[in-house]
């Protein structure tokens, strides 16, 4: 069995379901999902939630007693003696992200082990490509909005353009972490689009419309998407119809565009990813997209 920790917002994740279950393929053993620290949300720990319950993907909850068995953390000093003998027969790793670069070390973990980190690299699980593709179908239904939006969006050379601002801007730790793109990037972007692509459309996807209807005026044809702000799955689900993308320093967009089915699909990213440059993003960026 593996145990992945889901924390963070959708595109977060998807990366951490996919690196478990390419783990628990290797050894053809279950993935089981802990979700107890999204469950925090009613306790004010964090404010996001499960976020996979839309996707074509079956979920296995780890119990308390199966993560418990992995990382040797019990709830009582009984309860604990019992697990550490428990261990002693049936093993159990208890393994966190040593380092936001990709880990060559990852394929070696052995069976009973249990994740915690972000994964954020396609080589997690590049060689299940299809598997993770079909896995990361929405399975509900479109509304009339969303159907209207994907036949046009269908209709034209449609890109699309993300710009992640919410925690990025209000909050002062992740504004540090994190910075933003700004509106000189997107442009740059444009530019480069309009140069590889003939009458290009942009579709606007964005947690603050208002600022980007205010800062992004472009010389090309554009719709800005504000409908979906309670359903991000559905976002995703357009983001990875269109034909090219513009994408934010966000795991978000990161998805949408690594979704889309377009063999001769445009991917700008930006260069720089966090606020510093204390971490390597080199293994975050497939080597096919462009970064400016």
């Amino acid at each position: 069995m593996i145990i992945v920790k889901l924390m963070g917002g959708l595109g977060n994740q998807l990366f951490q379901y996919a690196a478990g279950r390419r783990l628990a393929l290797r050894h053809g053993v279950p993935l089981k999902l802990d979700l107890s620290f999204l469950k925090g949300r009613q306790t004010g720990v964090t404010p996001r939630v499960y976020a996979l319950n839309h996707f074509a993907i079956t979920v296995n909850e780890a119990t308390k007693w199966d993560v418990s068995l992995m990382t040797g953390h019990g709830r009582t000093i009984y309860e604990t003696a019992v697990i550490r003998i428990l261990r002693k027969f049936n093993g159990g790793t208890y393994h966190t992200e040593r380092m936001f670069e990709y880990d060559n070390q990852f394929p070696l973990l052995p069976d009973n082990t249990y994740l915690e980190g972000y994964w954020q690299s396609e080589n997690y699980f590049i060689d299940i490509a299809e598997t993770i593709r079909k896995e990361y179908t929405v399975t509900s239904l479109m509304d009339n909005k969303n159907r209207e939006m994907s036949e046009y969006i269908k209709s034209v050379p449609a890109v699309s353009l993300h710009v992640r601002r919410g925690d990025y801007v209000t909050n002062s730790t992740t504004n540090a972490l994190h910075g933003v793109c700004c509106p000189e990037y997107y442009h740059k972007a444009i530019e480069v689009i309009r140069q590889s692509v003939e009458y290009p459309h942009i579709f606007v996807f964005s947690d603050d419309y208002d600022w980007c209807v205010t800062n992004l005026k472009l010389p090309i044809p554009t719709c800005f998407v504000n409908h979906n702000s309670e359903l991000p799955h559905e976002d995703l689900r357009l983001m990875a119809l269109c034909q090219h993308h513009i994408i934010a320093n966000s795991s978000f967009s990161w998805w949408g565009a690594w979704l889309s089915s377009n063999c001769d699909k445009l991917i700008i990213a930006p260069k720089r990813w966090f606020g510093d440059n204390k971490r390597n993003t080199d293994n975050l960026i497939p080597p096919t997209w462009l970064r400016l």
